[in-house]
């Protein structure tokens, strides 16, 4: 049973038929904090001239109201919207909270990712702590 446990969630694909929460929360002693990130990815400047001035700040305050909503429905759960490269944010997030499980789902791979997806490979092959992978 894991003490801290970290859960990335990504709003780009759906989870087929399982909530990485949940599966948090199984492998989770009864004390366990739990933590949900999501990291918004730096957008290329070329590409932010092309936007409404207030999407990105909508675009996060609708991420945050979702992930806050998925803590509050989960005992020992904070919820953050943090900035950054996905793989390494999560990585740095961990090593620096202590974490000693990650939870993560994984995308079905095309050819450059054959048996993960990229994020979900980099935080494998990185990570100082348990990963559970989900697909």
């Amino acid at each position: 049973m894991y003490k801290n446990i970290l859960v990335p969630i990504a709003f780009d694909h759906a989870y087929d038929g399982f909530d990485p929460v949940e599966v948090a929360k199984r492998l989770a002693a009864p004390d366990a904090q739990i933590t949900l990130i999501h990291v918004i990815e730096e957008m290329p400047s070329y590409a932010l001239s092309y936007m409404p001035m207030d999407m990105m700040a909508e675009t996060r305050e609708a991420i945050s109201k979702e992930l806050g909503a998925r803590a509050a429905s989960t005992p020992n759960c904070q919820a953050y919207v943090i900035d950054g490269h996905a793989g390494r944010s999560i990585l740095d997030w961990a090593e620096e909270h202590g974490v000693d499980l990650i939870v993560m789902a994984s995308h079905h791979p095309g050819l450059g990712d054959y048996l993960l997806g990229s994020t979900a490979a980099r935080v494998v092959r990185h990570a100082q702590c348990a990963v559970h992978v989900m697909r």
